[in-house]
């Protein structure tokens, strides 16, 4: 049996060969189609949504915000991890994507604690203090938001986890997807047209993930001629982070980022309606363009 999923920015046209579920998590819906330890993925994930959120007081997350600028603070492994993961992402991109950002989106647009000028001088990695265990911001107002990473870290996560006990599985949060040890037929959805834009079989275990602005309009950075960016690898928190990374840049520095980091698959959707994709992108898909 067929069967269609729309996962916010791409359609996922695929044969189910475990037992599929779709359960609510991190403000979407998680699909795990594994021949077991379905539920015990839900609640795993549901446990990172726990400590990563900047929604819940007691997160890992909220804990570090709520003391920026004063003293640092003792987090879980997994905080850890994202965090030095997004780090490493900011420099790849040169800031272009930047966890920090939740001095605008949290401080400045959802809390209204920060004036807009103050909230976008925040915005800056290198701020980020990292000592054994602990994670601090040096400035007051600074704040994390893992948005951009979040998903994809989790989608990851869960996938080392279970990946000895699973030889087939597919796990998809929203726009960040795993695949592994089978073929699934995917398509790109197109938002102009609200069609698929090009049906892709993967070739190998992968990562997807979309960013785009057209939804929440949640990307921080200048309008630019993209519409819609996919980016395929094996590790989905580094699919989700340059994404959005990749999407925020201007053109200039896209094209010299794809140039110079080539072990990236990395398919674009522009807003005149046409596309790009590289040889690496390939080297994950069999493509069939609409």
């Amino acid at each position: 049996m067929v069967k269609i999923i729309y996962l916010m920015i791409i359609i996922f046209s695929l044969t189910a060969f475990g037992e599929e579920k779709v359960f609510n998590v991190m403000g979407t819906y998680l699909i795990v189609d594994t021949k077991k330890y379905n539920y015990e993925i839900y609640r795993y994930i549901s446990y990172l949504d726990k400590i990563l959120s900047d929604y819940r007081d007691d997160s890992d997350i909220e804990k570090i915000n709520s003391v920026a600028g004063k003293e640092c603070v003792e987090v879980s492994p997994e905080t850890l991890e994202v965090i030095k993961q997004a780090v490493y992402v900011s420099e790849l991109t040169g800031g272009y994507f930047d966890i920090t950002v939740g001095s605008v989106t949290i401080n400045y647009k959802r809390k209204n604690i920060l004036p807009r000028e103050t909230a976008f001088n925040l915005i800056d990695y290198r701020n980020i203090k990292i000592e054994n265990n602990k994670v601090c911001l040096t400035k007051e107002g600074m704040a994390i938001d893992l948005g951009g990473i979040g998903k994809g870290y989790a989608v990851e996560k869960a996938y080392q986890r279970y990946k000895d006990k699973l030889p087939t599985g597919f796990i998809a949060i929203a726009g960040d997807l795993k695949v592994w040890g089978q073929k699934r037929r995917l398509g790109i959805y197109n938002p102009q047209t609200k069609d698929i834009l090009a049906e892709v079989i993967n070739k190998k275990d992968v990562c997807l993930s979309t960013s785009g602005n057209y939804f929440q309009d949640h990307i921080i950075g200048k309008p630019t001629e993209i519409l819609q960016i996919t980016v395929a690898y094996t590790d989905c928190s580094i699919t989700d982070a340059l994404s959005t990374g990749i999407f925020s840049m201007d053109r200039e520095n896209r094209e010299k980022f794809l140039k110079d980091n080539q072990d990236f698959g990395v398919f674009i959707l522009f807003k005149d309606g046409s596309i790009w994709f590289n040889s690496k992108f390939r080297s994950y898909f069999d493509i069939i363009l609409r």
